[in-house]
């Protein structure tokens, strides 16, 4: 450290316990670092481009587990790191050790470029005493650092937000880069970045697609993990935050300027809203890269380890892993609530997002009960003004004991339902599902989201997500091929419902190559057909493959990225079809549950065999009938509507002759037609060609 050239002549002054972070105020900045076990901690000041230490100082308190303090003559640009001071028990949970230079974890930009070194370890890495020995050497040089940002300004996509009713809303999940970087006729300064988002080349596809509601891989600042570093691959899908506040510099077009990714950023979301299309971020509030007790003190470990992990109840000094990522955030704790809607609350103000998809979302409601549904974090993110305005959606399961939780979240949340996903994979895959798992998964499964006031908006249905096998991949494939993750094929699920239907990988058989077509596409249907939250994964539309690789979370490359060189038109245009024929008819798209009722024809859905007789107790359980239909009947909300919508799905090899109710029927749908649209009049009985799915329309005579 130098003091031979100080950047400030005033000492460091009493401040505010709030807010937290480093904020800019009366000529001068004030900061505010909680823990409850430090004994003190010191502001490290540094030059510019965060090399050389300059000056510390010493925060006041703690009050009430907060440190704070007063700089005058700081502004915007100052560069800093903190040092806490406290026992270190790594047989306690206590890991702290001065000579390890912290990033604030409310830093608003980050300086430096991150690299795995030894130094970032509190204990020496190989000492015979492992975590129990002291390393004495300092990370400053090499650690990461926060600059002081300007004030907060609310966004101007805060103004024009579309707020799309939950029953309108088609989910269309995506990687910022994988989505762009090979897209044809973008700039190319701008492949692979928020900017390229809002490309009227990426506009004109979200609107053609007729998605509502982008939901993006995660772009807080990352780091990547040390075995894929040492491996020369990265963490492409960004599961693993360490900056809350700040955008992950990958994604930008001008990676060393934090002002400029920050504007691009917000006006990205600005341009998206203007075009009627939300924002979602997925976002990893459940572990740190910090990882186990033997990993490095980074931020949140070296200022208080001990409240900001769980750790093993009878063993202190072990962090608790129900994330797989070696430790949990002690999203219990109301600190650390705190910092967790205090991030989210920005991401909203002043980045002006639409909302979150929680990763491992039942962290947040784990206790030392378990998880609660009732868990306090929950409360509180309910009763925030801001983000109780905000699409919540969760992913329902952890790592953890009792960790699938899938219908079990409170308020206006909605849910991945993987629970779908298997049984329209299966149906149509030929996997034993039976009929009444398929129409209990097509109507927005009430078995797991009706009750305590929820609406079928809450079931997110899904064919495939960023992890696992693409939509293209499912009918392709019956193994995972993972071999260039370097796991040695070990990674992965082992037991995705998949079937390569006598082929792995690509084919010139034509009769396999039009099977798998035919189920793609009936799948396809079912998902933006069926009752509940659709939701696309990007590449889908158009047939994008991954090459049977369904953990593709290190592959910044064309396996990651999307093959739009080998997009098949015919099929994005299905896709198209179908969402704005789920837009024209109101029983498609209903956020009220359905009321089946045997014997009655004015109920709001009947379901109904190939003769045309309804579905009785044991044709549910005859697996040697598999053809179904579902009969769908609402008022008429407008012009042209149709009162009922009758839908048909043959997953057979074989044609099926279908008996349809009396009426005045049109096919608007038939998924094996190379050309989806309206066809003419039906009268008593229609023939469903192998593997497709129908759908018919009647408006009143």
């Amino acid at each position: 450290m130098s003091n031979s050239h100080p950047l400030y002549s005033a000492d460091m002054r009493p401040g505010r316990t709030e807010p937290m972070g480093a904020q800019v105020r009366d000529d001068g900045v004030n900061f505010a670092v909680f823990s409850r076990h430090a004994e003190r901690i010191e502001v490290c000041v540094f030059d510019a481009n965060g090399q050389q230490e300059l000056q510390r100082f010493s925060l006041f308190g703690p009050h009430d587990g907060v440190f704070h303090g007063f700089l005058p003559g700081a502004s915007a640009g100052l560069v800093y790191g903190l040092r806490a001071h406290g026992p270190y028990q790594p047989q306690e949970g206590h890991c702290f050790n001065p000579n390890k230079l912290l990033l604030d974890p409310y830093a608003r930009q980050i300086v430096g470029r991150f690299e795995w070194r030894a130094e970032h370890h509190a204990y020496t890495l190989d000492h015979p005493l492992g975590t129990l020995s002291y390393d004495t050497r300092d990370n400053g040089p090499y650690a990461l650092k926060a600059r002081v940002a300007g004030p907060d300004r609310v966004s101007a996509a805060c103004f024009n937000r579309p707020r799309h009713a939950a029953s309108e809303l088609v989910l269309y999940e995506l990687h910022v880069k994988g989505f762009s970087q090979l897209m044809p006729g973008m700039p190319e300064a701008l492949r692979g970045s928020y900017a390229a988002l809002a490309h009227p080349a990426s506009i004109a596809h979200f609107k053609r697609l007729g998605v509502t509601t982008l939901s993006l891989l995660p772009v807080q600042y990352c780091i990547d993990e040390p075995a894929l570093a040492a491996k020369s691959l990265c963490n492409y899908w960004g599961y693993n935050t360490l900056g809350f506040f700040c955008p992950d510099p990958r994604l930008a077009t001008q990676r060393d300027d934090p002002s400029a990714m920050l504007a691009e950023f917000r006006e990205m979301v600005t341009t998206l809203h203007a075009n009627g299309l939300e924002v979602v971020l997925d976002v990893v509030y459940n572990h740190t890269p910090e990882g186990s007790e033997q990993g490095p003190c980074l931020s949140f470990r070296g200022l208080d380890n001990a409240t900001w992990y769980r750790h093993v109840s009878d063993d202190p000094g072990r962090c608790e892993n129900l994330t797989g990522c070696g430790n949990t955030v002690n999203v219990a704790h109301p600190q650390v609530t705190q910092f967790v809607l205090d991030s989210l609350r920005y991401w909203v103000q002043v980045m002006g997002v639409d909302g979150f998809r929680f990763d491992l979302a039942p962290v947040l409601g784990r206790t030392d009960l378990g998880y609660q549904s009732d868990a306090a974090f929950f409360t509180a993110l309910r009763q925030d003004p801001v983000l109780a305005q905000v699409h919540l959606i969760a992913e329902p399961w952890d790592g953890g004991p009792r960790g699938y939780q899938l219908g079990r979240f409170p308020g206006r949340f909605m849910e991945w339902n993987d629970k779908f996903r298997d049984a329209v994979r299966g149906y149509w895959l030929g996997s034993g599902v039976t009929r009444g798992e398929l129409a209990r998964r097509f109507t927005a499964s009430s078995d797991l989201f009706h009750h305590s006031q929820r609406l079928p908006s809450a079931s997110i249905n899904f064919l495939s997500v960023h992890d696992g096998y693409t939509l293209a991949d499912v009918v392709s494939y019956s193994t995972k091929h993972n071999h260039a993750n370097g796991e040695h094929n070990r990674d992965g699920r082992d037991d995705e419902l998949c079937a390569n239907f006598g082929c792995e990988g690509p084919t010139d058989d034509p009769a396999i190559a039009e099977r798998r077509e035919r189920v793609r596409r009936a799948m396809m249907a079912t998902l933006l057909l069926a009752q509940g939250t659709p939701m696309l994964c990007a590449g889908d539309e158009f047939g994008h493959s991954q090459q049977g690789n369904n953990n593709a979370y290190c592959q910044d490359n064309p396996t990651g990225w999307l093959d739009w060189a080998h997009a098949q038109d015919d099929f994005t245009a299905l896709v198209a079809h179908l969402t704005a024929l789920r837009r024209s008819e109101p029983v498609l798209r209903r956020d009220a549950w359905q009321s089946p009722l045997a014997g009655d024809s004015r109920c709001d859905v009947s379901w109904l065999r190939a003769d045309g007789g309804a579905m009785a107790v044991d044709d549910w359980h005859d697996p040697s009938q598999r053809a179904l239909g579902c009969l769908l009947q609402g008022s008429v909300a407008g012009p042209g509507e149709a009162t009922r919508c009758l839908l048909l799905f043959n997953p057979a090899q074989a044609s099926t002759r279908f008996a349809l109710p009396a009426g005045n029927w049109q096919v608007a749908l038939d998924s094996s037609a190379a050309e989806p649209g309206a066809r003419g009049l039906v009268c008593d009985h229609l023939l469903l060609g192998p593997h497709t799915l129908t759908v018919l329309r009647c408006t009143p005579t």
